[in-house]
């Protein structure tokens, strides 16, 4: 007779540790390079709280370079895809970002390496 394990509701979680040197950070350099005010944001949130997308989707510019600069690049292209360009995000930067060029730098650096 086999005994069967109790099942108590608990399971065991994947591990949630980002491992930034298997990560690619060549990316997130040729942006900072194209754009250096990348290097200004704090991640304050100023932008992602302003941001016209992510009224009609799950956009944020702050997850993006949190991302970038994680050098989680898989899927970053699709998120840069969200951004509708409009601008909002450069006007309340409080360490005034070019978030416009920002995203389109982003977008000419990780279109490629996608392909």
């Amino acid at each position: 007779m086999e005994k069967k394990a109790r099942q108590f509701g608990y399971t065991i979680t994947r591990d949630r540790q980002i491992d930034y040197d298997a990560n690619k950070h060549d990316i997130s350099k040729i942006v900072a390079a194209a754009e250096p005010s990348l290097n200004l944001c704090i991640s304050c949130g100023t932008c992602s709280a302003t941001c016209s997308a992510a009224l009609f989707t799950d956009f944020s510019l702050r997850h993006v370079i949190l991302l970038l600069r994680r050098g989680e690049t898989s899927g970053l292209a699709k998120e840069v895809a969200k951004c509708m360009l409009c601008g909002k995000c450069q006007l309340v930067c409080p360490r005034n970002v070019s978030t416009r060029n920002l995203i389109i730098q982003i977008s000419k650096a990780v279109i490629p390496a996608q392909l």
